[in-house]
């Protein structure tokens, strides 16, 4: 396929996002980091946002956020092993919250004197 060349191309054949991206940071020790996510595969990649409605709509009107452009997003998460940029997530999954008590029923199957699982040879 033909790539377009045109400066007037009213749809770039470039899917990259025009101007700098809301990316979500956390606190770091000398300011603030960019948070980093896993691919339903697993992978590592950082995210941005083309808007602040997005950001927040998928991870909370809480989240703290700098701007920054898709290529210096990419320069800053490389070195950390996020090859891939991911722009406007649909959803996430909560961040993982303080270990609370354990549930009742594994309290009580930790309490519970060991059984033996399988069966004995029986004697004759």
């Amino acid at each position: 396929m033909e790539e377009l060349l045109s400066a007037e191309d009213p749809e770039p054949s470039d899917r990259s996002p025009a101007g700098p991206l809301y990316v979500p940071v956390r606190p770091g020790p000398r300011g603030c980091a960019a948070r980093l996510f896993r691919t339903p595969l697993g992978d590592r990649t950082a995210v941005g946002f083309t808007s602040e409605r997005r950001l927040t709509t998928t991870l909370g009107a809480g989240q703290a956020w700098i701007r920054l452009a898709e290529p210096a997003l990419r320069a800053l998460a490389a070195p950390l092993g996020a090859v891939t940029v991911t722009i406007d997530p649909l959803f996430t999954a909560p961040p993982p919250g303080p270990a609370g008590p354990a549930p009742a029923v594994l309290e009580a199957a930790l309490t519970a004197p060991a059984q033996r699982v399988g069966r004995e040879k029986s004697r004759r």
